[in-house]
Order: C-alpha cells, then sequence, then structure tokens
C-alpha cells in the first residue's frame, strides 16, 4: 500500500485540510469528512480548541482520536509570536509536538519571512517539536529546513488564498528532487487539478483550506480534491510517456492493416 510517513506516523491519505473560512463547524465537519483527510490543521490564534470556555470548541466535530491534530502559527509575523504560539498548542494539547510553523513576512501577501521562520523553528526544534514548515519555493532555503531538524517541507505553489495553482514548478521539482523528507505543497491550490499537478510533479501530498471552504459547494469541492490527489499519485507512480513535439506514433499495431493496395504489411 501506498502510504505517507510524517515523523514515524503512517497516514493512507496524502491530502491535508484545515479548518477556517467554513460557514460554521457543521459545515467544517462535513467537508474533512469528505475530503478522507488524516490530518487537520488549526490555526490556534483564530480558532478555539480550549483557549475560551465560553466559545464553541473545534476539539467537539475534530476528535484527536479520529485525525492528527496539525497546529499552526498563522498570523504570526514575527519568531517570537510563533513560538510562543505553538507552546501554547502543545499545553493545551497534552504535549501534542506535531505542529506546523509559519512566519509571515506581511498581511498583503502573506508570503513568509524565512528569516525569522529558519529562527523560529530552531528554537522550536531545541524543544522538541517536530516541525512540518511553510516555506518558500527557494531550494536552499528548503534543504535548510531539513538540515535543522524539520520532519516535512511544505514549499508555496503561490500565495495564500490566491488560487493561482502551481506557478514555479521547476523550483518545486528541485526541492521534490532533493529532499529527504516529506515535501507537501502549501497555499495557493484553487482547484482538483491544481492538486493532481502537484502529486503529479512527486509532491508527497497537498494541504489545502481555502480552495476547499471558499468554493460554492465546499463538501462537493472536499470529494473532488480527494479524487484529484489519489489520480494525481497514481499518475507519478506509474510514469507518464514521454512528450514528442512532432513525432506522430500511432497508438495502435501498423503491422497487420490493409494498405492502400489491398496487401497486408508485414
Amino acid at each position: 500500500m501506498d502510504t505517507l510517513i510524517i515523523a514515524g506516523k503512517v497516514y493512507s491519505s496524502r491530502l491535508l485540510v484545515g479548518t477556517g473560512k467554513y460557514r460554521d463547524f457543521t459545515q467544517t465537519r462535513l467537508a474533512i469528512d469528505a475530503s478522507g483527510a488524516q490530518i487537520v490543521t488549526i490555526a490556534i490564534r483564530r480558532i478555539n480548541i480550549g483557549q475560551d470556555p465560553n466559545e464553541p470548541n473545534l476539539l467537539d466535530i475534530i476528535s484527536p482520536l479520529k485525525y492528527t491534530l496539525l497546529p499552526n502559527t498563522a498570523g504570526c509575523y514575527t519568531a517570537e509570536t510563533a513560538v510562543h504560539t505553538l507552546r501554547l498548542a502543545r499545553d493545551l494539547l497534552d504535549g501534542h509536538n506535531l505542529m506546523k510553523l509559519e512566519v509571515l513576512g506581511d498581511t498583503k501577501t502573506l508570503y513568509p519571512n524565512m528569516i525569522e521562520t529558519i529562527k523560529a523553528a530552531e528554537i522550536l526544534i531545541r524543544e522538541g517539536f517536530q516541525l512540518m514548515v511553510y516555506t518558500s519555493d527557494d531550494p536552499i532555503i528548503a534543504k535548510r529546513l531539513e538540515e535543522i531538524g524539520c520532519v516535512a517541507i511544505m514549499p508555496l505553489a503561490s500565495l495564500i488564498g490566491s488560487g493561482m495553482g502551481i506557478i514555479n514548478p521547476w523550483n518545486l521539482q528541485i526541492i521534490i528532487d532533493s529532499a529527504k523528507v516529506p515535501v507537501l505543497i502549501d497555499a495557493g491550490v484553487g482547484t482538483a487539478s491544481d492538486a493532481a499537478i502537484a502529486m503529479e510533479l512527486g509532491c508527497d501530498g497537498v494541504l489545502m483550506n481555502t480552495a476547499i471552504a471558499a468554493a460554492k459547494n465546499p463538501v462537493l469541492m472536499a470529494s473532488a480534491m480527494k479524487k484529484a490527489v489519489e489520480a494525481g499519485r497514481e499518475a507519478f507512480l506509474a510514469g507518464r510517456m514521454t512528450k514528442k513535439l512532432y513525432s506522430a506514433d500511432s497508438s495502435s499495431p501498423l503491422s497487420g492493416i490493409i494498405a492502400s493496395n489491398g496487401n497486408k504489411t508485414a
């Protein structure tokens, strides 16, 4: 069975999903169920998982017994706030150490600030955190994150929430080819074909939120994304045919056909 392994744990699904931007918790649950995802991200600074006892708790519908929870630092713009946020998440989740680190550069583009990201990663890894890290598509930065001990590298396909799809497949291919830890696309996926392309490139998985939550029918889009990730992975494993420019090649054998003179070809 083709499985995804992150931090020593085995998953059958290669689609990871977020929990933000849905109409309500009911729609969140339905979409996550339809996606088949086993890893679910939670923005600790935006969604209640026990910080506020007077607000609805996401854990009432997304059970840690069923899903691997992946708290993230969405909304953090400095290493200090990211570190503080993940320490809080670990306390709320009884010592859970698998986290997603992201440190953003500005409020307009939400592009990652890699200087602050590396700074935070070095601190958190020393404290025993297992980090999946949102990064730019710079292969040198990706390798550095792997070297300091991150358990997964998560380059953006395009800007968070843009739905622009994969805009630089060449850099992603370099990252995939050189990485010894899982590489998962994070940010920029807009529709099912984007997810399939990411998987066909050889990515180990895809994480998305807005592409599902902002769809006209989020539950149906979640189902589509599940199928796209599975199809893209199968296509990658199968190995696509070689592209041939101006090279006619019949899809059927030519031997034994009837020639124009009425004779069969050899």
